[in-house]
């Protein structure tokens, strides 16, 4: 696909995304769709409405009606384009800086679309095919005001409340300034917790630290679990889709340990789980303690949604899957990645016990990631060939489902370009930091090497 890369299309609002793309993304959409009514939501970026009026007028078009939801969490979007039988578009970057924005497309059935209805849509962008509607025959919209309350209703609902109460549970939570900001802090009071908050206001300017919920932005939230004497540290990115956590000691969680613990909680011998082809060891020593089958696929939730629907079709049983970036499905309760179900789910084990020993079998590996950062297409190509040199040269046989992964045993090193930033990037992981660090430095060393050559 051309357009939308691995979780929707996204770029710097003005450079890479504007308006009039926005605009014809959505004429597309509801052209292939045939709907008479869609939804259009947003996350709390300064753009956000700009777009998500580009959205609107778009679907009204080609005669869509719309139901415009405002600022509202991905899968709160998601819930109400399921439950309303309308398809939708969400504007959002997710976890990208605030200059970015993005389109993330949604099926009446309240799941983000396959890659082959992407490409349906695509192509009616690429050739311009738009089923303009008369003057007298355009779309209306209105304001849905009830959306994000009917979603926190939804998720009490959906979880362990009883449980999760009677633990009288502290939670620090960092929104992060985004939509999570709208939602969050009330449906974790809902079940009883009491709720500590830090960068709680929606601002799509994310002034008290950058969208994704990585270690090294989150030091306001660790300082707030040691403050609060907190049982847990909850943290979203823009879109509230993600979950990462802190421990009771301010320590970080790393995404790839609370996944590997909540599988462990979720699957049973026969089941299968999916996972993006950066998938941690501990999540493969998870699955083969419990019998259950792994299958991975390319980077990114449009094709682990893709994966999970085949399996489905096939009648495997899939209770989890994710990526190690705090982004996890529960497909029986929906499939979307939601941060507040995945912290209610957490929570539910943090009842029993202290986080630190919840994700204590799952802390024997160390993992690093690299960021290559490039211009110009030559750039990249420079990039891309390099890591196919490594990997030839390696004492490895490479796995090519999404870049190039290398397996060692003990250790794995994976470069790929990103599905939404201009970045090639170099993940690796291993028992320890140095041999992680080792791997990731001479995969990078030789794309470095490559642009260099290019001066």
């Amino acid at each position: 696909m051309k357009l939308f890369g691995s979780s929707g299309t996204r770029g710097v609002v003005g450079d890479g995304l504007t308006p009039e793309f926005v605009l014809r993304v959505a004429k597309a959409a509801g052209t292939v769709w045939g709907t008479d009514r869609a939804v259009v939501a947003r996350d709390t970026r300064t753009t956000g409405e700009m777009l998500a009026n580009a959205a609107v007028s778009g679907l009204e078009s080609v005669g869509v009606d719309v139901d415009r939801l405002g600022p509202t969490p991905t899968p709160s979007a998601v819930r109400y384009a399921g439950e309303n039988g309308r398809p939708g578009i969400v504007i959002t970057a997710s976890h990208n800086p605030p200059e970015y924005n993005g389109i993330k497309l949604v099926g009446a059935d309240g799941v983000e679309l396959s890659v082959d209805d992407l490409e349906r849509i695509e192509s009616h962008v690429l050739g311009e095919e738009f089923a303009t509607a008369a003057w007298d025959a355009v779309g209306d919209s209105r304001q849905v005001t009830a959306a994000n309350r009917e979603y926190v209703a939804d998720l009490l609902d959906s979880v362990d409340r009883e449980t999760i109460a009677d633990a009288d549970l502290t939670v620090a939570l960092d929104p992060g300034h985004g939509a999570g900001a709208l939602t969050s802090p009330e449906f974790f009071r809902e079940l009883g917790c009491e709720v500590v908050t830090v960068n709680g206001n929606p601002d799509g300017h994310f002034p008290g630290r950058e969208s994704e919920p990585v270690e090294a932005n989150l030091n306001d939230l660790t300082s707030l679990v040691r403050a609060a004497d907190a049982d847990v540290g909850i943290a979203h990115d823009g879109d509230a889709d993600r979950a990462v956590f802190v421990d009771e000691t301010g320590a970080f969680v790393a995404g790839e340990a609370s996944l590997a613990a909540l599988a462990a909680a979720a699957l049973e011998p026969g089941d299968a789980t999916v996972a993006a082809v950066n998938v941690s060891q501990r999540l493969v020593d998870v699955c083969d303690r419990a019998g259950a089958e792994l299958e991975l696929t390319p980077i990114g939730s449009t094709n682990i949604i893709t994966r999970i629907r085949e399996l489905h079709a096939a009648g495997e049983h899939v209770p989890i899957a994710g990526e190690g970036n705090g982004g996890i499905f529960y497909p029986e309760y929906r499939l979307v990645r939601d941060g507040a179900y995945v912290g209610a789910k957490f929570l539910e084990l943090v009842a029993e016990r202290p986080v630190s020993e919840i994700i204590a079998p799952y802390t024997d590996y160390e993992n690093v990631r690299i960021n290559l950062e490039y211009e110009t297409e030559a750039e990249l190509d420079a990039m891309l060939d390099a890591a196919e040199a490594f990997a030839e040269r390696a004492d490895a046989d490479p796995n090519t489902i999404d870049g190039y992964r290398l397996d060692y045993g003990d250790a794995w090193v994976l470069v790929r370009p990103s599905g939404t930033e201009p970045k090639v990037r170099v993940y690796a992981e291993a028992r320890s930091d140095s041999r992680a660090r080792t791997l990731a430095e001479g995969a990078a060393g030789a794309l470095r090497a490559a642009l260099a050559s290019l001066d």
